[in-house]
């Protein structure tokens, strides 16, 4: 678990968790109070979408791209609003605060 105030305000940061029995690498976005969660795997290839371990690239416009093909991913759900897999989504990873510590999975 990770303290919710440890994550700076409009960043990205990965966590390891297991989900479902599985060992999984997940991307946390924090905004404000709100954090959202995802599968750290571009739905076109299945690749990482960290350049590096726990380095996330955001373009100008605010979206999550992938660091290998360039797909794009608007932040409230996922949805990949350009690059190769336009159309598909992140696979979300339910997440809450739960006395100011980020609780992962359902």
């Amino acid at each position: 678990m990770i303290r919710l105030d440890s994550i700076e305000d409009g960043a990205f940061v990965e966590l390891e968790a297991v989900l479902d029995g599985d060992a999984e690498s997940v991307i946390v976005h924090r905004v404000g109070n709100e954090v959202r969660a995802w599968l750290n795997v571009c739905p076109h290839a299945g690749r990482r979408l960290d350049w590096a371990p726990g380095k996330f690239l955001k373009s100008a416009e605010g979206l999550l791209v992938c660091a290998a093909h360039g797909a794009s991913f608007e932040l409230d759900r996922g949805d990949c609003v350009a690059g190769p897999c336009r159309g598909d989504s992140l696979r979300a990873v339910p997440v809450r605060v739960r006395d100011g510590m980020l609780v992962l999975g359902d």
